[in-house]
């Protein structure tokens, strides 16, 4: 529906329209895909999806040679900064003369630079491959190594899920735009979930080298720096927290700081005044959001939003002293507040600009779950079915007694025969001690979680606690005290 809704508002001859009317086929092509499926979320709707809201238009405008304005900008600032040394005009005038982005985005358009218009030479095509690589190196942070839960041929299924995770994050219409159409913020967004990924596996340098990419290619990636840092030294320590925080501020600096001082009021020009709107010309960004409509009815307007701006932005930094995330979900959550503020609140802003938001609250919640399968116990598929022991079962194991043990539960007669294997795996399997002080609490568990009914005996002993390192490993067995298994 937002596809078709966005095809038939945008003016004609615009990439906008081709998008939204191909788009809102595609997306009903993928919906009655989706209703014929018996799985939520399933992988062929996505492929569907993709499809037609992403690969199709991107093709068709690719060839046609229609593209959003954001993409010539990017050409030319390649151009710029090989032939002068900077990226910004020094003298613009028109919409299309500005360049808002920082020195980095420039990298986009050098295959322009040097192939000409050649389709595949195109910004727009690069910010896709920026994106799809971004995304697929968070999927693999997130799923590589052991842990992986095993389907019955053997092979892991994080791959498969994060695959599917990732097509239908590129099929949601705010990422499927822009990637479509050449907007800039897509490769963006993407090193912003790999530094998150990296993040909540706890490599914090590599997480500071990534947001620092990010930083160097766009103002909206700069207040993901403080979150990361946050909630790194909540979970990592303060030398984590240092280490994040000097990568990325020390990249950004490094990669912008020449295109400084080359010329500085140009990176003025084109970098602080025009994107605020705060430049003699008007920017090319004006959706009816809240920053932009107080700027047309007070006066005064710009140098409000400007505070508003800055309040929101000191009130989320205040928070993240009083009350750190201490989740890559809680900072994600976070930085979207924090971004969707200076969005709403900014003079010259646009709806596109949704994608940050809305991919930072729905991506880190579905890498959160793709990293717990990932420490789901595995069972090899040559592991016979009644191998496979259940918590409750490891939890309710016979220990040599050192006082008289409880008597044995005795199943009905016709159930004996189909237990005794299971039974059997437990009389050699992993033995857990209970001490004698806490033997009326692991009766009492025991009991709860329903082992008694399956036959498991649990007998007091005088060992120590059950070791959860040994425990926590199908088929091993823990050392008796003699030292055998």
């Amino acid at each position: 529906m937002s596809a078709l809704v966005v095809g038939l508002a945008s003016p004609d001859h615009t990439s906008q329209k081709v998008w939204g009317l191909v788009g809102a086929a595609g997306y009903a092509c993928a919906a009655l895909v989706a209703a014929r499926s018996s799985t939520p979320w399933a992988h062929t709707p996505a492929v569907v999806a993709v499809t037609g809201a992403a690969a199709i238009p991107l093709l068709y405008l690719s060839v046609i040679g229609r593209a959003q304005m954001e993409v010539g900008v990017v050409e030319r600032a390649a151009d710029l900064l090989f032939s002068t040394g900077t990226p910004y005009n020094p003298a613009p005038h028109a919409v299309r003369d500005f360049n808002p982005y920082l020195p980095g985005m420039a990298l986009f358009g050098i295959p322009h630079l040097l192939f000409g218009d050649s389709p595949f030479a195109s910004a727009r095509v690069w910010f896709l491959v920026g994106f799809l690589a971004a995304v697929a190196g968070a999927v693999r942070v997130l799923t590589r190594g052991g842990g992986l839960v095993a389907g019955p041929s053997g092979t892991a299924r994080g791959a498969t899920a994060g695959l599917t995770g990732a097509l239908w994050l590129i099929a949601c219409p705010v990422v499927a735009l822009p990637l479509s159409i050449g907007g800039v913020d897509p490769p963006v967004i993407g090193l912003l979930c790999l530094a998150l990924a990296l993040t909540q596996r706890g490599h914090a340098g590599r997480a500071g080298l990534v947001v620092g990419v990010a930083a160097v290619l766009k103002w909206t990636a700069w207040p993901a720096i403080p979150v990361i840092v946050a909630v790194l030294a909540v979970r990592g320590g303060k030398r984590a927290a240092f280490r994040c925080a000097a990568a990325a501020t020390g990249l950004a600096a490094l990669a912008i700081t020449p295109a400084v001082l080359v010329d500085t009021s140009a990176f003025y020009q084109n970098v602080v005044l025009y994107p605020l709107g705060l430049g003699p010309t008007a920017s090319s960004a004006q959706s009816p959001l809240l920053g932009h409509l107080i700027v047309l009815l007070f006066p005064h307007g710009k140098a409000v939003t400007t505070a508003l701006i800055a309040l929101s932005a000191v009130g989320v930094g205040a928070s993240l002293l009083v009350r750190p995330p201490r989740s890559t979900v809680a900072a994600a959550d976070r930085l979207a507040l924090g971004l969707l503020l200076a969005i709403a609140l900014s003079p010259a802003t646009r709806i596109g600009y949704a994608i940050y938001p809305i991919v930072l609250i729905a991506w880190p919640r579905f890498t959160a779950r793709l990293s717990a399968d990932r420490h789901a116990t595995p069972h090899p598929a040559s592991e016979p079915p009644h191998h496979r022991r259940t918590v409750a079962s490891r939890l309710c194991t016979v220990t040599p007694a050192t006082v008289g043990p409880l008597p044995p539960h005795r199943p009905p007669a016709g159930l004996d025969a189909r237990r005794r294997p299971h039974r059997e795996h437990h009389e050699t399997g992993a033995r857990h001690s209970v001490g004698t002080d806490d033997s009326h609490w692991g009766h009492a568990f025991a009991d709860a979680v329903g082992c008694f009914p399956k036959g498991c005996e649990v007998t007091r002993s005088t060992s120590s606690v059950p070791n959860p390192s040994t425990d926590s490993q199908p088929g091993k067995s823990a050392p008796l005290a003699d030292g055998r298994r």
